[in-house]
């Protein structure tokens, strides 16, 4: 599975350090691919809408995301602006930041 996962805005918003990341859960320790893949099937996300959320007027520090899922002949992507509702999509974010950290 090929995961692109890019955050944008926030308080601390730095455009060059904000790249996309591409996470190939196949060179993932056991245990982390594991966790995001369960993740992915938990959220639906392959039948999740293309975007979840939207900016209020006026909202200038909200963090969004965009991921984009690649398994097999299965590719889709989600735009997804703060406050993130589904838990499961929390943890998801959390676990696809985790796993791009240098």
């Amino acid at each position: 599975m090929l995961i692109t996962f890019q955050s944008q805005g926030g308080i601390a918003f730095f455009p060059g350090l904000n790249r996309p990341r591409v996470i190939d859960t196949a060179s993932l320790a056991a245990t982390e691919r594991s966790k995001i893949e369960s993740l992915i099937q938990a959220v639906h996300f392959f039948t999740l809408p293309t975007v979840i959320g939207t900016k209020p007027r006026g909202a200038a520090d909200l963090r969004e995301y965009t991921i984009t899922v690649e398994d097999g002949t299965h590719s889709h992507t989600v735009h997804i602006t703060e406050p993130v509702a589904n838990p499961d999509l929390v943890e998801l974010i959390r676990a696809l930041r985790d796993a791009t950290k240098n």
